[in-house]
This record gives C-alpha cells, sequence and structure tokens, in this order.
C-alpha cells in the first residue's frame, strides 16, 4: 500500500474522509494572472506544514484600487500593496472540516510591477507572497526584528524546499 493510500485509509479508520483533511483553497478571481489553485494551495500547505490538514483558505484577487482602500483601511497605509492576510479567530473544533483560516488578498498588479523590479519572477513572487501571507495567518509577524528574523527564516526555508530562491537576496 502506497503511503498516500495507508494516510487515506488512516483517516477513514478515524471517520474523516481523506478530501474532508485537506487544505481546501479558494480562489476568487478578480483582475490579473494568477498562479493555478492547485499551485497556490502546494505553497500554502508547505507554509502552513502540519496546521494544513482540515482548514480552508481563500485567496481574493482585487485590483490596485481596492487593494490601496483596504491597506488605507485595515493598515492606515495609503497605497496598493501585495498582500494583505486576514486571519479568522479561533473556531469550535466540533465544527466539520474545513475550518477556515483566513483570507489573503492579493493584488496581481503590484505582485507583477514588485517582480519586474526586484528582477525576479513573476511565479517565484507569487510563492514567495504566498508563503508570507499564509504565515500571517497563522501568527508569524515582522513588526520587530527579532519576529522579522524568524519570519523570513522560515520563508526562506519553505521556499527553498519549494525550488525557490531566497527571496531577500538580491538577484
Amino acid at each position: 500500500m502506497s503511503p498516500a493510500a495507508a494516510s487515506d485509509a488512516q483517516r477513514a479508520r478515524a471517520g474523516r474522509p481523506a478530501s474532508a483533511r485537506a487544505l481546501r483553497v479558494d480562489v476568487l478571481r478578480g483582475r490579473g494572472w494568477a498562479p493555478a489553485r492547485t499551485e497556490i494551495g502546494a505553497w500554502a500547505r508547505a507554509a502552513l506544514g502540519r496546521r494544513a490538514p482540515g482548514r480552508e483558505l481563500a485567496v481574493r484577487l482585487v485590483g490596485a484600487r481596492e487593494s490601496r482602500q483596504l491597506n488605507a483601511r485595515y493598515r492606515g497605509r495609503d497605497r496598493a500593496t501585495n498582500v494583505l492576510s486576514f486571519p479568522v479567530g479561533a473556531t469550535a473544533s466540533s465544527l466539520p472540516a474545513p475550518q477556515p483560516l483566513g483570507d489573503l488578498v492579493i493584488c496581481p498588479q503590484v505582485v507583477r510591477a514588485e517582480a519586474r523590479a526586484q528582477g525576479k519572477s513573476v511565479r517565484a513572487h507569487w510563492a514567495h507572497l504566498i508563503v508570507h501571507g499564509a504565515l500571517h495567518l497563522i501568527g508569524y509577524d515582522h513588526l520587530e526584528p527579532r519576529d522579522a528574523r524568524r519570519m523570513e527564516r522560515r520563508e526562506i526555508r519553505v521556499l527553498r524546499r519549494l525550488g525557490f530562491a531566497n527571496p531577500y537576496r538580491s538577484t
């Protein structure tokens, strides 16, 4: 029996279908290009690690105008931004899977411009921002230097496992 089949069998014995335990990712398409939902899901799962199973993540694509409005309202910064993270508060564990983890709001226009300015591929920058946003949803932050170093180390490690270069090194 393959490891995946064995894992599915264990979940079934535990009374949970395999599909109910996987991270569920919903991508609400809007403006701009975005990677496939499966790719976004793989990047988020890598960032979330053991916290991914049985959770749900929404990724919403917005234009620069809406990104700017949301950034001004929730972060006090009057400019469009690449990614905003909105974690869901604690949920009752008795809820059936998937339990909401939170939302990522991404502005593909900003992502594309930043990738170009930083000399990296748009896909690599997307991967970094999904990992970065997902880590915010589970409590990582970068307001204090110590916390920023911790978060950056985790991002670098996750992205390396996914085959991407260190996003904090200039190319």
